[in-house]
């Protein structure tokens, strides 16, 4: 473009930057295949709750599967649904599949209580609380040696754990603050799981947080 010469240089430096930074956020606002290190980030993140199983999230029975990026939140899709989005304007397209989980800006990814079905079908390493210990989990708190019910076998300190209730239904999910073998010994105010994730988050108004 001919530019005349009295335009301000620094202007046009200026407005290309602009330019520039709103290409870039739009590209991230669309609907996208992970990049290599978004896809060995997340499933890195992954492995620490589902092991190897990663493998049956993508290969299901039913149909595969696979992750798609819409801004900075990671969802995990059917492929029919996703040739059924294909149709769609990229643009036009918020939210669809299941939200595993977000992108920070530091490049880490953090997970999602949405998520916790498919983690917890796969699940590692398990914790089951105690009936008086449900509620306090399920206001975002950690779980504390005494309600602690039981856990898996050889979980090692800092696995990524399910923590359930006595009847066997999800609660959330969270870091183990200690191995199994070491639990026993613990004052009961100590913490054995470190809470990152509970599905009180639906009643408490966290899906805001969520989608924004």
């Amino acid at each position: 473009t001919n530019l005349p010469n009295t335009f301000p240089s620094k202007c046009v430096a200026e407005d290309c930057t602009q330019i520039c930074e709103v290409i870039n956020n739009t590209y991230h606002q669309k609907m996208r295949p992970l990049t290599e290190d978004e896809t060995k980030i997340l499933f890195q993140k992954l492995s620490d709750y589902i092991g190897r199983s990663i493998e049956n999230l993508i290969n299901r029975s039913d149909e595969r599967h696979c992750f798609r990026l819409v801004k900075d939140l990671v969802y995990y899709v059917s492929e029919k649904v996703m040739k059924s989005a294909t149709s769609i304007s990229r643009d036009t397209i918020l939210h669809f599949g299941t939200c595993f989980g977000k992108f920070t800006k530091s490049g880490k990814f953090r997970l999602h209580i949405t998520a916790l079905d498919h983690l917890s079908q796969y699940a590692k390493f398990k914790v089951w609380v105690k009936p008086n210990a449900e509620m306090s989990f399920l206001y975002g708190n950690n779980v504390l040696k005494s309600g602690l019910a039981r856990m898996t076998e050889l979980t090692p300190q800092f696995a990524g754990v399910i923590v359930y209730n006595m009847s066997d239904i999800p609660l959330g999910f969270g870091v183990a603050a200690q191995a199994t073998e070491t639990c026993k010994d613990l004052e009961p105010a100590s913490n054995v799981v470190l809470h990152q994730a509970d599905i009180g988050e639906y009643l408490r108004g966290m899906e805001d947080e969520i989608f924004s």
